[in-house]
């Protein structure tokens, strides 16, 4: 069963998301990238894997349409900047690009 926020995102927006139980993603699709733009999961299931299992959905779903690069965001001032960070390096994203925010990116 869809949330109402996915309902109210997809519909107003030309994002999509993904939801578990545990979480959920918000992401777009950019030419030839998918950009992962926010994801979450509950506090008490964090560092079991669950953000790289929401992560491997989308990019299992991107490499079907032929997208073969993912990207990603943190902004250095929001809290948690540091897990957020450490979290995209352990998912094997580099840093791509830097101004106000911190852009990662991944070959898929």
């Amino acid at each position: 069963m869809s949330s109402l926020y996915k309902n109210y995102v997809e519909e107003r927006t030309n994002k999509k998301v993904i939801e578990t139980d545990k979480g959920f993603a918000v992401y777009s699709y950019y030419e030839n990238a998918v950009y992962i733009e926010d994801i979450y999961v509950l506090p008490e299931y964090r560092k079991e894997g669950h953000a790289k299992k929401i992560a491997d959905l989308i990019c299992e779903e991107a490499k079907k349409k032929n997208i073969n690069i993912l990207i990603g965001t943190v902004d250095a001032k929001a809290k948690g900047a540091n897990e957020s960070v450490k979290t995209l390096l352990a998912y094997g994203m580099s840093v791509s690009e830097s101004n106000s925010l911190i852009w990662f990116k991944k070959d898929i």
